[in-house]
């Protein structure tokens, strides 16, 4: 929801100044907790309530730099396929380093202090945005070089002639806030390929978040006892799906898009659900991780791509801010499921049953006509 709501406010202050102010007040709301912890003010409410405000914060600044993309490609003279395989790739990263990196720093200075350390982190990554973003790769920039016919220019967007073409604004982005938010909902609703693609992407969602976060624990544990099984498993999903977004990035151009898409999301459940309901050894798991991670890699970049080239530059903030609150709206009710399933048919139906109606709904989309228009040129 914190992503639907924001999305008018990261359009509206552009993408640049959106994102540095994110880092600015994520950071600070990160030092909040050892300052509160170390003057013996920390309650758990306090807490969750801090966490919550982070996570919306995050959001609203992800959403920022998922619009700086196509302007930077371009500045670059990248391609956008190629931008999105980077920036996903650093995002994956994070995800495997940050954890170990995190693990080390507790046992060297201290929880709280690690908490410092991430609000620097959050203040470093203002000040690059800030100092090393051009301008007009910017919302803003795009705001005052919009013409009076209500036409955004390319040139000003920093983005690819054709890539977004020179949408017309609608009249309701000149409107107040509310109406700014009617009009991001509205062109999700209406637009068929983006909330079919979102719609993929929520499903996947509602069966991978379980399996990483129900599934895999109970698996770990009932099959090979012992956590480090996890750790492995996990890790190299996580590894598997850095190489394949870096490759995706390398061959982008070359693919087919709707078959890159919706094969990657067919044939990774395959992989991935398949080896786990036969209960093969440990090695057998860990290489159908990686294997399942390599071939789901494209699938966000790609997502990322059509919809920044399917979406008015002047509306990125709320679509993408929309589009986020759909895909993870389902996932709270998916773990609920997943552990309530396990415990009353068992672990290994449980992920058979899983398999099945992620491959049955993903197969499905070869036709749908709507993500036809995926394809370039469409």
């Amino acid at each position: 929801m914190p992503t639907v709501v924001g999305g008018p406010l990261v359009d509206r202050l552009g993408f640049k100044r959106a994102s540095a102010l994110a880092d600015l007040a994520s950071a600070a709301t990160v030092a909040c907790v050892p300052v509160l912890y170390l003057a013996g003010l920390l309650t758990f409410w306090e807490l969750l309530a801090l966490m919550f405000v982070l996570s919306s914060i995050n959001s609203q600044g992800d959403t920022a730099r998922y619009g700086l993309v196509p302007a930077l490609a371009n500045i670059g003279a990248m391609s956008i396929e190629r931008a999105n395989a980077a920036e996903r790739a650093v995002v994956r990263i994070g995800s495997l380093v940050g954890p170990l990196l995190a693990g080390v720093l507790i046992a060297l200075v201290g929880a709280a202090n690690v908490l410092f350390v991430d609000a620097a982190t959050f203040s470093a990554s203002a000040t690059i945005v800030a100092l090393g973003v051009p301008m007009r790769a910017s919302r803003a920039a795009t705001l005052e070089a919009t013409d009076e016919r209500g036409h955004a220019s390319d040139l000003a967007l920093g983005v690819p002639s054709g890539a977004t073409g020179s949408a017309k604004v609608p009249s309701e982005a000149r409107g107040g806030y509310f109406s700014d938010l009617l009009a991001g909902l509205r062109f999700v609703v209406t637009n068929k390929l983006i909330l079919w693609m979102v719609l993929v992407a929520t499903i996947g969602n509602s069966l991978d978040k379980p399996l990483i976060y129900v599934i895999a624990p109970v698996y770990a544990k009932t099959i090979y006892g012992n956590p480090e099984s996890l750790v492995l498993m996990v890790g190299a999903f996580g590894g598997g799906a850095l190489v394949g977004t870096l490759l995706y990035g390398v061959v982008a151009r070359r693919l087919p898009r709707r078959l890159t898409y919706l094969s990657c999301f067919v044939a990774a459940p395959v992989v991935g659900f398949g080896t786990l309901a036969l209960t093969p050894p440990l090695g057998v798991v860990v290489a159908a991780a990686a294997l399942a991670g390599l071939i789901a890699g494209p699938i966000n970049p790609l997502f990322e791509t059509v919809v920044q080239e399917k979406t008015p530059p002047q509306m990125l903030g709320r679509t993408f801010g929309t589009l986020t609150a759909l895909a993870y709206a389902v996932m709270p009710l998916g773990l609920i499921l997943a552990g309530v399933v396990v415990e009353g048919v068992g672990l290994v139906p449980t992920i058979i049953g899983m398999g099945a109606i992620y491959v049955a709904v993903t197969v499905s989309m070869f036709f749908n006509p709507a993500l036809r228009q995926m394809d370039a040129g469409t």
